[in-house]
């Protein structure tokens, strides 16, 4: 089955309906920002339709924020976020929606995105995927993370995380999520971790994703429920090595993932395992800075939670 036809460029200005949106919002725990994700996709200045799905995983569902546009479901899938989109999905595709987007509930979006990304994607009508800049907040600073480019291919993804496509960003055409396509979020990732890396890689595989660099979505760092599950975050690792191998194919690619795991094993006081994994990241690349960081992590001159505060003050991450 081919792609639908979206309307064109012009057609924001003209007589057609832009192409419906549904945006998933999986949620737990965060009443506060939620709401504010939900209002930032409900004003979006957009003339076609835009339906909402807040999904609650391991929470009580609030029947409050239901409404002529929104519809509050619980997780019935894989319990985490990746269960969580899927249902989303799988709500949606009830609605006749031909794009499905994602806002994670402690994120916002600026005005102008759906309507920049629905024209990308429609100046590309054999794309899938279309993502944008972002900016991210934290700490009471906001730092801008832009791309460079307007096309990304699997190369690109190979070769660096790009965490300026993040989850939030993401713009899907609905038909993509069939099984015989890109297919849907991976539940088996572990703690729900690196499944929109795995997501963006499989969809670069695809197709290139079709990318607006412009910071509209803003990203809030600090307050993630996995910031010290340091276990969850090296099997995630694991997991996207084994189900990539054009990751570790990739030298400067997996000198990254190796550096990661070093920084990583560091944090949770093995010792050991972060020389190892940073001796593998440095045979691939000797300037990868993460085994370094994790070098000197193990060696117990700083901290990696230190280092990843003031990476993040930049807007950056390990």
């Amino acid at each position: 089955m081919e792609h639908s036809e979206l309307p064109g460029p012009q057609a924001a200005g003209g007589d057609q309906e832009p192409p419906a949106v549904g945006v998933v919002i999986a949620t737990h725990d965060r009443p506060v920002q939620v709401r504010e994700a939900i209002a930032s996709v409900l004003e979006q200045r957009y003339r076609g339709a835009v339906r909402v799905v807040v999904v609650f995983d391991r929470a009580e569902p609030d029947a409050d924020l239901a409404g002529d546009r929104v519809t509050v479901l619980r997780n019935d899938r894989t319990a985490g976020l990746a269960g969580a989109r899927n249902t989303g999905i799988a709500a949606l595709s009830t609605m006749d929606v031909p794009l499905v987007a994602f806002c994670d509930d402690d994120d916002t979006w600026r005005p102008g995105k759906l309507a920049a990304q629905v024209a990308a994607l429609a100046a590309h009508p054999g794309a899938e995927f279309a993502t944008c800049g972002i900016e991210v907040e934290y700490d009471g600073a906001v730092r801008p993370r832009l791309a460079g480019t307007d096309v990304v291919d699997l190369a690109d993804l190979t070769r660096s995380r790009m965490s300026m496509l993040h989850a939030s960003t993401f713009l899907i055409r609905a038909d993509a999520f069939a099984t015989d396509r890109l297919g849907l979020v991976a539940e088996d990732a572990p703690g729900s971790q690196n499944e929109d890396y795995d997501l963006l890689l499989r969809a670069a595989r695809r197709r290139p994703i079709v990318h607006v660099d412009r910071p509209l979505t803003r990203v809030r760092w600090g307050g993630s429920f996995f910031t010290h599950q340091y276990r969850t975050k090296i099997d995630s690792l694991h997991w996207m090595l084994d189900r990539h191998p054009e990751l570790s194919a990739c030298r400067p690619g997996a000198a990254r993932l190796y550096g990661q795991l070093a920084c990583w094993h560091a944090a949770a006081g093995e010792r050991r395992a972060a020389v190892r994994y940073a001796g593998r990241s440095l045979r691939r690349n000797p300037r990868e800075p993460r085994a370094a960081i994790a070098l000197a992590a193990a060696a117990r001159l700083v901290r990696v939670e230190s280092v990843l505060s003031t990476l993040h003050r930049r807007g950056r991450g390990i």
